[in-house]
């Protein structure tokens, strides 16, 4: 089968979602998966209901069998490479040369992470070097932490961050960019700014234990938190034309629809919202509001199809 009502391309927590809810609706669906999710190295996963404590892994094994059951869904273990307007929809071709069209799309594909280049911190990702206490926060509390930011993003990531442990340090790694008001802020809140630079995290299994600086310091520490800069993990949404948010997100409105017709984007790719929860919750929005799509475009061409015919009559 070659055409599809529509076409997923990503198939992690928020492609899966969306899957399901176009299952449940009884439509032709192609998953497209490079089996590569960005949240692939954190141990545990939290604040999603009934999988509290899971791992990514074990949650998604579990929504690829349940969405899989629905028979009309397919799983492409690919990578989709391109994705062309054509008459009725879209045409997307794979890595492997493979071509498919559908009349919708969603992109689900999620982001990569820019990981800066210091020995030790790739590895600690996801299980000690983390984004969001929401999600880790509770594991950490009360322990030694770092925050690993500069600027308006560190003055706001300590802020918060402040909540789970008072045992805080702040790197900016390099010069502070911090206005005078913030940094007088955050040590009246005694938590100390180191500016030199990090060499390398010594860890265990991605477990930090101790910060090497450029000039021969050595802090432990038992966790750091870091926002990064990050590219879309598919440059679909660009060859598309979709429009994006200055921070680098696919642009969506409340249905999770993107400024190009036909085309829907859930999950990390269209929000900066990083959990499970948020990608299961976007995803089923876009698979709810790409079917609706399709209902009233076949059932106003029915209307109008019936008008012409009288007309034609008359």
């Amino acid at each position: 089968m070659k055409d599809f009502d529509v076409i997923i391309i990503g198939g992690s927590s928020a492609g899966l979602s969306a899957g399901m809810a176009l299952g449940r609706a009884m439509r032709k669906v192609l998953i497209i998966d490079s089996g590569l999710p960005c949240n692939r190295q954190t141990p545990h996963s939290h604040n999603f209901f009934t999988r509290d404590g899971q791992t990514p892994h074990e949650i998604l094994t579990i929504a690829r069998e349940q969405t899989l059951k629905y028979p009309t869904i397919t799983l492409l273990h690919s990578e989709a490479t391109q994705c062309t307007p054509i008459t009725k929809g879209f045409e997307v071709s794979t890595i492997s040369g493979e071509t498919f069209s559908a009349k919708k799309i969603i992109l689900a594909a999620g982001i990569k992470d820019q990981m800066p280049d210091i020995p030790g911190f790739a590895e600690c990702w996801g299980i000690s070097i983390i984004h969001c206490p929401y999600c880790h926060g509770y594991e950490y509390g009360y322990q030694p932490t770092g925050i690993f930011a500069n600027g308006e993003m560190a003055f706001e990531l300590t802020k918060l961050i402040s909540n789970w442990t008072k045992d805080l340090i702040l790197f900016t790694n390099g010069k502070s960019t911090l206005t005078g008001d913030q940094q007088s802020i955050i040590s009246h809140n005694n938590i100390q700014i180191i500016e030199g630079e990090i060499a390398a995290f010594d860890h265990h299994d991605g477990q930090i234990t101790t910060i090497h600086l450029q000039n021969g310091s050595e802090i432990k520490l038992k966790a750091l938190y870091a926002r990064l800069p990050f590219v879309q993990h598919s440059d679909i949404a660009l060859q598309l034309g979709c429009s994006f948010t200055d921070q680098g997100h696919i642009q969506v409105d409340a249905q999770q629809k993107t400024t190009v017709p036909g085309v829907y984007a859930a999950g990390d790719s269209a929000s900066g919202i990083r959990s499970i929860a948020n990608a299961v919750n976007s995803g089923g929005m876009a698979g709810v509001m790409a079917n609706l799509e399709l209902i009233n475009e076949v059932f106003w061409w029915e209307k109008n199809k019936i008008k012409s015919d009288c007309h034609s009559h008359e």
